[in-house]
């Protein structure tokens, strides 16, 4: 595991090691991570040709794992904030949480360990919300969400509400199939360009 987090750190999406730039972590699972597509065409590498093109001065060091649970984060985020100092955290976790049907109440602490030390680390952060499949259960699904909520509320930083919102709108509305992998669950390649859209004003918003 050390392994992959420094291989990650070290091609962390066209990273330079530039001392004048300000650095952004992205700690995340397979909805960051490129998982099924190749890794240029995901979304943490177009933010950064994206932040490139504007003048913008960060690095995107991108963190995630596929399957990486809110537990595996929690255990490697002291490591990832010593070697990337980030301005700005973004925490995309819990799905693989929920997936499994693990604890609320421990993904919840965990996310509030990641916030508190990136915060006490001079950092911002960004939180972003996912939600369970019907499967679950209604209650499930509610206390999901809300921890998400809650978490925004109690630390006074900015939440997405819903990463695959977008998406949802378009595979529901329009009938476009091709956003979403066969699996049902991952974004494709041509998803991409719409979830940074998606995910920008809140980055901006955050840094």
């Amino acid at each position: 595991m050390k392994f992959i987090i420094t291989f990650l750190l070290c091609l962390s999406t066209y990273a330079s090691q530039a001392q004048d730039r300000d650095n952004i972590l992205i700690l995340g699972d397979s909805l960051s991570a490129g998982y099924g597509i190749k890794i240029e065409e995901s979304w943490p590498v177009l933010l950064q040709s994206k932040l490139t093109d504007s003048k913008l001065n960060f690095n995107v060091h991108n963190a995630s794992i596929s399957g990486q649970t809110t537990a595996e984060g929690v255990s490697q985020i002291n490591k990832l904030l010593k070697l990337t100092q980030p301005k700005l955290v973004i925490l995309e976790l819990g799905a693989n949480d929920g997936l499994r049907g693990l604890s609320i109440t421990d993904m919840q602490q965990n996310l509030q360990t990641m916030i508190t030390r990136s915060q006490l680390a001079g950092a911002n952060v960004l939180l972003i919300g996912i939600r369970t499949p019907a499967n679950y259960g209604r209650r499930y699904g509610q206390m999901f969400t809300q921890s998400y909520q809650q978490l925004a509320k109690q630390n006074g930083i900015t939440l997405v509400p819903f990463m695959l919102e977008p998406l949802s709108r378009l595979i529901t509305q329009s009938n476009k199939p091709e956003y979403i992998q066969k699996d049902g669950l991952h974004p494709t390649a041509k998803a991409q360009p719409i979830l940074l859209q998606y995910l920008m004003p809140y980055i901006n918003k955050s840094i």
